[in-house]
């Protein structure tokens, strides 16, 4: 049994094409689906597979990100493996092209969980990471959104995973809100909030990251599901509460069993999945 799901981002607009994005997230899946297929593990999908949605320009994250107020481009990522709860998250990083892959050598190369700010700048330094000047950003959220400030507009990307060796993953990765006030730090490199796996299920989630951090939504959701609740059911609920402050935004689930949700609460979120043999689904609304 495997299973596959990514996102990118809930800010999906009505009106907008996306189909840039739909043919994107609908290869790295086959990409994705052909590597479980050959024993890839769980983790090293989820890594890979956001490493890829950050590369590509198309989302607000890695190459796509948009600046702060202060014109600087300060990303976030985790991940989490759900076989033994092993986490890695950067937070406010700036000047570095791939998060995620700096938020893995956390996990794997130190003894701690998170990194912010100038401490995992110069952790990225020390272990020899890509740096990348603002010329290299195409500012995807320029195009994505025109929100007054204080707006909490958003774009995320995420993956999670079942392998067939049973184990689950997760990954996230983000620029934040649109225009955010320098050093703010949303769900996204939050374990729990918006990043999450055990052996129950592994989740990720995109949407205000304030809201998602005031309900630790990742972690709630599998907690839910590892006390009985269906994972459609608890993700809905989890939704509910977001959306119930005010809030908006989706996640997506993949439980031990295969079990596949994407569900959100806001317009649209860009997304993709499939389960086990199943057709891949690449959608945005």
């Amino acid at each position: 049994m495997i299973a596959f799901a990514l996102h990118g981002g809930a800010g999906a607009k009505a009106g907008r094409d996306y189909g840039r994005e739909i043919t994107h997230m609908k290869g790295l899946a086959k990409i994705a689906r052909h590597n479980l297929h050959n024993g890839a593990r769980a983790l090293d999908v989820v890594t890979e597979t956001v490493r890829s949605l950050e590369d590509s320009g198309l989302y607000v994250a890695g190459k796509g990100a948009s600046p702060n107020a202060a014109g600087v481009f300060e990303l976030d990522a985790s991940l989490m493996s759900g076989a033994d709860r092993r986490a890695g998250a950067v937070a406010a990083l700036a000047g570095y092209k791939n998060p995620v892959v700096i938020a893995r050598a956390v996990m794997e190369k130190t003894p701690h969980v998170l990194l912010a700010g100038d401490g995992a700048r110069q952790f990225a330094e020390a272990q020899g990471f890509e740096t990348v000047s603002d010329d290299y950003f195409t500012r995807a959220g320029a195009f994505e959104s025109n929100y007054p400030p204080g707006t909490l507009a958003h774009g995320t990307v995420g993956c999670v995973c079942l392998d067939s060796y049973g184990d689950l993953a997760s990954a996230t990765s983000t620029a934040g809100v649109f225009g955010k006030l320098p050093g703010r730090v949303g769900d996204t490199p939050i374990i729990g909030a918006g990043t999450w796996a055990d052996d129950h299920a592994a989740i990720s989630c995109t949407g205000q990251g304030e809201y998602f951090l005031r309900v630790q939504a990742a972690a709630q959701v599998a907690f839910r599901i590892g006390a009985g609740q269906g994972a459609f059911e608890s993700a809905g609920q989890v939704l509910e509460q977001i959306v119930r402050m005010g809030g908006e935004g989706g996640l997506i689930v993949i439980t031990r069993a295969g079990e596949v949700h994407a569900p959100f609460r806001s317009a649209g979120m860009k997304r993709a999945y499939f389960s086990d043999n199943g057709d891949i689904v690449s959608e945005a609304f």
